[in-house]
């Protein structure tokens, strides 16, 4: 097939990653057919069909979420945090212009309100025609969306959270003041006691010395702070972190307190999140655990 203008090919009809903070390792997926390409005021966009992973989301040349396991990262960033606070009822979504951690959060029982800053508001709507079943969530009655700077959402308003999640892309281009000092400050003025963040924490086989650095950035803001780990495959090297920080001593992230049944799972359509997985995501091998205790300090 012709190489769409605009796409970067490892080989003739191969879509290659060239918008992820390392050149290497990059990940490369089949191209059968694709859906839109163009830009946005904010980063280029790209939805193309795989026949292995379904339809796929890139934005600034950097995978962002596939059809074949989007349910994975979705579930586990946003009930790691609901599931680890005894009352989750007000929360705030930044970034997640694909809807999946709406639709993921929506599904929590306790979760009454959620406030979500999307800036781009042309993925939402790219979302809504091409990930119909990730776009579900914006359809929620608990969903006040809002398309606009999730930075000035955080300064300026006087709502406050149980729990706030930041899904954003490589902190690069835009996202990049996603993980500065000055975010993860604001973020602890808007939560509630005993509150809760979640935030993309990227690869602890790629990224340490990032990750080093935003785990020492959060324990100087945050009574407790730690990482998890998922499995996924079309992320560098099958695995993507999050990572938790809470302005409450005694939040236990590895311990949740909401336990869903079988039942409830079925119901809420769960294919990677349990509270085994919950529990386990946090037992790292040892060089990561190694690692992640000296960047907070920990003996």
């Amino acid at each position: 097939m012709a190489s769409p203008p605009g796409l970067n090919f490892f080989k003739e009809g191969y879509f290659t990653e060239t918008g992820t903070m390392n050149p290497e390792p990059s990940v490369s997926l089949k191209v059968d057919e694709v859906l839109y390409q163009g830009e946005s005021d904010f980063q280029r966009i790209l939805f193309f069909r795989s026949e292995k992973f379904g339809r796929v989301l890139c934005l600034d040349n950097a995978i962002q979420c596939t059809e074949f396991d989007e349910f994975a990262y979705q579930e586990m960033i946003s009930f790691l945090p609901l599931n680890s606070h005894e009352n989750p009822r007000e929360v705030l979504i930044i970034g997640g212009g694909d809807g999946g951690v709406a639709r993921e959060v929506a599904k929590h029982p306790k979760v009454d309100k959620i406030i979500q800053c999307e800036i781009d508001g042309k993925v939402v709507e790219l979302s809504k025609e091409f990930l119909p079943h990730m776009a579900c969530g914006f359809a929620s009655e608990k969903i006040d969306l809002r398309i606009g700077d999730g930075i000035n959402f955080v300064k300026n308003t006087e709502c406050r959270f149980d729990v706030i999640i930041t899904d954003s892309s490589d902190p690069i281009g835009p996202a990049e003041v996603l993980y500065q000092d000055d975010y993860y400050a604001s973020l602890n003025k808007i939560l509630k006691p005993g509150g809760i963040v979640c935030c993309q924490g990227e690869s602890l086989w790629f990224d340490r010395e990032f990750i080093r650095e935003v785990l020492g950035r959060c324990s100087k803001i945050f009574a407790k702070v730690d990482y998890s780990s998922i499995y996924i495959p079309t992320y560098p090297g099958g695995q993507i972190g999050f990572i938790m920080a809470s302005n409450s001593e005694e939040t236990d992230f590895r311990r949740p307190i909401t336990v869903f049944s079988d039942d409830e799972s079925e119901r809420m359509r769960l294919r990677y999140y349990s509270s085994e997985i919950h529990s386990a995501s946090f037992v790292l091998p040892r060089f990561a655990r190694k690692y992640v205790d000296e960047s907070l300090g920990r003996k």
